[in-house]
């Protein structure tokens, strides 16, 4: 039974444990969740998208688009019930008990530290061309599997992010909102200058690739659904809200605008930016490309523009960085205060951040930055988000049968339909992921079953309180 057991539903810290600074309101959260989410997803991973589905590719953002919608939902309800650092680890400890949380916890590490690969990578994709062209090593702008030795500006920037984060939240959170700021008039710019120029022939054929997942003669899987699994990636970020809810103001009020006010802003961008991506210009002349929209405009002659874009991209992309590494550190923090961690690592610094584990995350996605590309990171990482999003759902629904009377700040719609919507949509996009990224995530979560009974479940706080 011990397998099952529970959390306190409580937004307290463990007796012992350092509670963090609550120095963040909604303005904060909204743009750390567009800031999350707007990046490498519309950025780079567009390029990807239009490989796998063509001009359908507009069918995979509405559909991922969609299954995150109820699945932000369902965190927003949750978020506010459980204030607590964690995200859904927290909440499956509390509703699911401990053994899923560890898988979710885990799945988690699996998402945030690919995320922040991920980033690192595309946005090293935007910086190379202007590093080598004053005379870097191209072979030091690339990993081994393209070619290269090692992606060394995803590195440096993963270095900068990280060492802002040790600094203090609160500074983060406001560069975070100047960046942002940044990157909404970046993508703004680029389609008042290719919308003009939309021509409705390039959306022929609209489904080159078909809808469900096949298997290419290349090794590659493509379709509208192969699509949706790898842009998935694009729309979740509003999770990393979710690990802010200790350092939030009003989270019973924050949370909820930072969750879904940036679901809403971020959808309204990404049906803008990908119908000019790809009405401006055939999908074949960008498809692949790691800097896809600076592609579309130098396509277009807009040599000029094309450069700004890149430019933005570089000053704005680290802010995913920045949300993702920060969200890292957060279920690294309560992991290691409930001892499934070595507990010296929640040690919080004098300036209010958990500065080891910042360290020890920003080494780690580092390393995987520096050697991997991007679309085998991007996709590894969807595979832990999905399961991650999958128990928040199954949470939302497992509480309004438990305790349907429990105040919620805020309550979700049709909860059970938005529940079971979350849950049957990412096992869908789970299984439409290419087949060896969903064998290397069993075997992920294999290695920390592993870890969790060699160490986790004799070492859980919860564990020792009731022994």
């Amino acid at each position: 039974m011990s397998l099952l057991r529970r959390k306190s539903f409580s937004a307290a810290p463990p007796h012992g444990s350092a509670r963090l600074v609550p120095s963040l309101s909604w303005p904060h959260l909204l743009a750390l969740g567009v800031g999350s989410i707007v990046g490498t997803g519309i950025l780079t991973l567009i390029g990807v998208g239009v490989d796998r589905a063509g001009p359908a590719v507009l069918l995979s953002f509405a559909i991922a688009g969609a299954i995150c919608a109820c699945a932000a939902l369902a965190y927003a309800e949750m978020a506010t019930m459980m204030p607590a650092a964690g995200s859904a680890y927290t909440y499956s400890y509390a509703v699911l008990g401990e053994l899923i949380a560890w898988v979710v916890g885990w799945s988690l590490i699996l998402e945030y530290s690919l995320v922040v690969s991920t980033v690192a990578v595309g946005w090293s994709g935007y910086a190379s061309p202007l590093l080598t062209g004053i005379g870097f090593p191209a072979a030091l702008t690339q990993g081994p599997a393209l070619g290269g030795l090692i992606n060394l500006p995803a590195i440096v920037i993963i270095a900068i992010v990280a060492g802002l984060l040790m600094f203090g939240t609160s500074e983060s959170a406001r560069l975070n909102t100047i960046l942002v700021a940044i990157k909404i008039a970046t993508l703004s710019l680029f389609v008042a200058v290719t919308l003009p120029h939309f021509d409705t022939h390039n959306l022929h054929p609209f489904m080159p690739h078909g809808f469900v997942k096949t298997h290419g003669a290349d090794g590659v899987d493509r379709g509208v659904m192969a699509a949706a699994a790898i842009i998935f990636f694009a729309f979740y970020g509003f999770d990393a809200i979710s690990t802010a809810a200790e350092e939030a103001k009003r989270p019973e009020r924050d949370l909820t605008i930072g969750i879904v006010g940036s679901m809403v802003a971020c959808t309204i961008i990404y049906v803008l930016v990908a119908a000019a991506a790809v009405g401006a210009l055939p999908y074949t002349r960008f498809a692949d490309s790691p800097e896809p929209l600076a592609l579309i405009l130098r396509q277009m002659g807009q040599g000029g523009i094309a450069r700004i874009v890149a430019i933005a991209a570089i000053i704005a992309l680290p802010t995913v960085l920045l949300g993702f590494l920060y969200g890292q550190s957060r279920i690294f923090l309560v992991m290691a205060r409930d001892g499934f961690l070595p507990t010296p690592l929640a040690k919080i610094s004098r300036r209010g951040t958990p500065a080891r584990i910042t360290i020890l995350t920003a080494i780690l996605v580092a390393i995987l930055a520096g050697l991997l590309p991007i679309d085998q990171i991007a996709a590894l990482a969807n595979a832990g988000t999905l399961i991650a999003f999958m128990s928040v759902g199954a949470c939302l629904i497992v509480m309004r049968r438990r305790a349907p009377d429990a105040p919620r700040p805020f309550k979700v719609p049709l909860g059970i339909v938005v529940g079971l919507g979350a849950i049957l949509g990412c096992l869908y996009l789970f299984i439409s992921l290419p087949t060896k990224t969903i064998l290397w995530c069993f075997g992920w979560n294999a290695f920390g079953l592993l870890v969790y009974f060699t160490y986790g479940r004799a070492n859980a706080v919860l564990g020792r309180e009731r022994s």
